[in-house]
């Protein structure tokens, strides 16, 4: 079926026909219903899956509400087939469902909740991750149709989503079934989901960020050194000379792009990083505070409530009866299914 079909016209070719409304409405439902099915077969007994084949694309799924989930976003755009989530980057809130993308232009620590789900309505997602160098590559060719919407120097932003877009991302998935056709469809495939974000409503702030020589290309170069050496003393000063910009210009394109200073931005990568230790290696919170990039214990703990809620102990408490109880759900999920399919039997 042709992605690019036009809408039909009333007779004075202003506006679609209510008919070709609900036929837009009805090819959309179907598309999403697809890739939804999709979702919910390759994340059958799990909440997360990422294909090694295809390790740029991740599933979710989870019958409850979620969050705060802190971590750290990369380069990449969300879909949600089913449910609701909202995202905090800084003081700014992006809330996305089916009917809205969320795409991410820079590494930026986030916190995020799942809005709507239950056992009967699960919350199912896809996450692709992007190439900044295939998006400047794509741009540069020349190619492409003018860019919809406005520049916008945010690193985060909620766009339309169309047809063309899930069905882009349902022959991704498909590709799963055909794993020695990856290597060759799969990066075509995905030149084909950039080419759509780059002409969406939010095309304009793509380029722009993805551009070599922007701002966004410039604190992006940035970001990478912080990433990479959060854990060690390092003054502003060498963030703003990686970024090729003065002190004050390096500020103030930081702030639009994450909503957060460099000195927040730090601090957010450390503290997640310190959860992380607590919670997958079971170190004590002394240890993860020091190990991270932190001198005084008390501090940490100070501002690790703060971030999440709760000090370093009790958190861990809650995060480990939280992980309990989702296994124990999607073992009762897969339990209830199997006797649903021995009764159909």
């Amino acid at each position: 079926m042709d992605d690019t079909l036009q809408t039909p016209m009333h007779n004075d070719g202003d506006a679609p026909t209510a008919a070709a409304t609900a036929l837009d409405a009805q090819r959309f439902e179907a598309a999403r219903l697809g890739l939804a099915h999709g979702v919910e077969r390759w994340t059958d007994g799990s909440q997360v899956f990422q294909p090694a084949a295809l390790p740029s694309l991740s599933m979710y799924r989870t019958g409850n509400p979620v969050g705060p989930i802190c971590g750290l976003y990369q380069p990449s755009v969300g879909l949600i087939v089913q449910g609701r989530k909202r995202v905090l980057l800084g003081g700014d809130a992006f809330t996305y469902d089916p009917r809205h993308f969320l795409v991410t232009a820079l590494n930026v620590p986030t916190v995020a909740n799942i809005l709507d789900a239950t056992p009967q309505c699960p919350f199912m997602a896809l996450l692709m991750t992007l190439d900044p160098h295939e998006i400047n590559r794509m741009v540069l060719e020349g190619k492409l149709p003018p860019a919809r919407g406005q520049g916008n120097e945010r690193a985060m932003t909620v766009g339309s989503v169309h047809v063309p877009l899930l069905r882009a991302f349902q022959r991704l998935v498909d590709l799963l079934d055909e794993p020695e056709s990856i290597p060759v469809l799969a990066p075509l495939v995905q030149q084909e989901i950039l080419y759509w974000l780059l002409v969406s409503d939010q095309g304009a702030r793509l380029r722009q960020i993805g551009a070599v020589g922007s701002s966004g290309h410039q604190i992006a170069r940035a970001i990478d050194l912080l990433k990479s050496r959060f854990t060690e003393p390092l003054r502003i000063e060498a963030l703003a000379d990686e970024a090729r910009m003065s002190l004050s210009t390096f500020h103030h394109h930081f702030k639009q792009l994450t909503a957060m200073s460099p000195l927040q931005y730090r601090k957010r990568l450390q503290l997640n990083e310190a959860r992380r230790l607590m919670f997958a290696e079971h170190l004590d919170a002394s240890t993860a505070a020091y190990r991270v990039g932190y001198e005084s214990a008390s501090q940490f703990s100070r501002e690790y409530s703060r971030e999440f809620g709760s000090p370093p102990g009790r958190d861990m408490v809650l995060l480990r009866e939280a992980a309990l109880n989702a296994a124990m759900g999607s073992a009762a999920q897969g339990c209830a299914r199997q006797g649903g399919a021995g009764a159909a039997h």
